[in-house]
């Protein structure tokens, strides 16, 4: 029963704030338009702040873990791959792939993952370099998947070069690596500006649930709802039962283990939808995935940390 209380413990007060959000949205106190505006808001300038004020407050160089850096990296670029490559073989509607590959491997990691860290351990610990690890790739395969994919791309050459643009100018990847220059280099800002970042940032993992609660249409949820199930059964279960034994052979614990829990099972983030609209994908399967997987994984997120924490994990 303890550890049952202590994965309610870690799951409910974050899906309270989703339902905050849901509930704001119900009584019109916001519409879709706030909705939009929030995401970009957050997109833009709260989440990089949060990640810069994460990773350049940590000790980089002395708490530097090559093992858990590279499973990282190495678990999103096979998830990837493998997501990839079977959807090309299995899936008849070519559409679709770009919406169903990007669904099933690119989750809620950043917010996410820094907010059950801080909600249990106190602090982000090892979240900011989960987010090294696998934010960057989400980021970069997500704007190459969808450009390949996206059904303006015949004939039109310019694409490749507008996605490649479209990474540099990413928000996000600048924000970890002015973030991780920072920490290398021992930069420090002076303490005004400090304390302003530190405030923006301290908006960006509660403004982001809200924002999810807000923009969750549940009629959506029944849309192409077979790739819909596929693409969360992939995202929240199938991905972190293959990883996770991984995990736990190559020893990580705590801090370590929620992040990587996190970074595998969390559900598919809003910028799906935002990104597959952009370029020319299946904006409806998009949006279907990334209701379904919020919705289920207040389940399976819990059923993880009750797993983990019984096996003496967490």
């Amino acid at each position: 029963m303890d550890n049952f209380i202590f994965s309610l413990n870690a799951t409910v007060p974050i899906f309270i704030i989703i339902l905050l959000g849901y509930i704001l949205r119900q009584k019109n106190l916001v519409n879709e338009n706030f909705v939009n505006i929030g995401n970009k808001i957050g997109y833009i300038i709260f989440l990089p702040a949060l990640l810069f004020k994460d990773i350049s407050g940590a000790d980089i160089k002395g708490e530097f873990n090559v093992k858990f850096l590279i499973f990282c990296m190495g678990a999103t670029v096979i998830s990837i791959a493998v997501i990839w490559i079977l959807s090309e073989i299995f899936i008849k509607d070519k559409k679709i792939i770009g919406s169903f590959v990007q669904g099933s491997f690119r989750g809620s990691a950043a917010v996410l993952g820094i907010a059950f860290v801080e909600n249990m351990y106190g602090d982000s610990g090892m979240a900011p370099m989960m987010v090294l690890g696998a934010v960057p790739l989400y980021n970069v395969f997500s704007v190459i998947i969808l450009t390949i994919k996206s059904e303006n791309s015949i004939g039109n050459d310019n694409l490749f070069k507008k996605s490649f643009i479209n990474i540099l100018k990413n928000p996000i990847i600048w924000g970890i690596v002015v973030g991780l220059t920072f920490s290398v280099l021992e930069i420090k800002l002076p303490t005004m500006i400090n304390k302003a970042v530190n405030s923006v940032a301290s908006l960006a993992t509660p403004f982001a649930l809200i924002i999810l609660g807000a923009g969750f249409e549940g009629k959506k949820a029944l849309a192409k709802i077979k790739p819909t199930i596929v693409a969360t059964a992939l995202k929240l279960f199938i991905i972190p039962a293959v990883f996770i034994p991984i995990a736990m052979y190559m020893g990580f614990r705590n801090q370590e283990m929620i992040a990587i829990l996190i970074m595998l099972g969390a559900p598919s983030t809003v910028s799906c939808y935002v990104m597959a609209k952009n370029l020319g994908n299946d904006d409806v399967l998009a949006s279907s995935i990334v209701v379904a997987s919020t919705f289920l994984s207040s389940f399976s997120i819990t059923m993880w940390i009750f797993i983990l924490k019984t096996m003496g994990y967490l």
